[in-house]
């Protein structure tokens, strides 16, 4: 038998005893330190979280500050702000890691798949062509090779207020307008169009 030796998880796996009270999101959103509390950006309703246990490298949420279980309950001015940091989180993340593709996605409630039922939060997952191997289908296993404290160095400076990543979606081209070419005509042909 073969062993993945993960010493960083230690920590995670002795304080399974001592569990803390209240919301997990709302201690990061009145957290003073953003490195130990994986913050990496902060906007005026919401902020930029890493996911503790991430699906992939780069793996972001986006949390809100109020303590709210839907969208549906928040301001249009605040799920305005949540799109405007999903940008900028695909920005960084590409620049970041050059993924193929990047899942966007919220859970809400239990049966929907949850972890944090009360607090709803938008999920930013970087993806790459067969990023599924046998230790996903065989073991129900993630392997992710980069450390968390990693991933935050990585992605604070990229999601930094006025950061200009060096890679960015191509937006699609517009269609130029063009004008109509009107077809030439004869001089018999406009005498007769005009009913002479």
């Amino acid at each position: 038998m073969k062993r993945l030796f993960s010493p960083w998880r230690l920590r995670y796996v002795a304080s399974a005893s001592r569990r803390e009270s209240g919301c997990v999101f709302c201690r990061a959103a009145r957290g003073k330190n953003d490195r130990a509390n994986l913050v990496v950006a902060r906007g005026q309703t919401h902020y930029v979280i890493l996911n503790k246990y991430p699906y992939n490298n780069g793996h972001l949420m986006i949390v809100p500050r109020e303590h709210l279980a839907s969208p549906a309950l928040a301001r249009t001015a605040s799920l305005a702000e949540m799109m405007i940091l999903a940008v900028r989180c695909e920005r960084a993340l590409r620049a970041a890691y050059r993924p193929s593709g990047i899942n966007l996605g919220m859970n809400l409630g239990r049966s929907a798949g949850a972890g944090i039922e009360g607090h709803y939060h938008l999920h930013v997952v970087p993806r790459w062509d067969g990023d599924t191997n046998f230790m996903t289908v065989v073991h129900d296993t993630r392997v992710v090779p980069e450390s968390l404290d990693t991933t935050w160095r990585r992605l604070k400076s990229l999601l930094a207020p006025g950061a200009r990543n060096r890679v960015t979606t191509a937006r699609p081209e517009r269609p130029r307008a063009t004008r109509r070419a009107r077809p030439r005509l004869t001089v018999k042909q406009r005498r007769k169009g005009s009913g002479r």
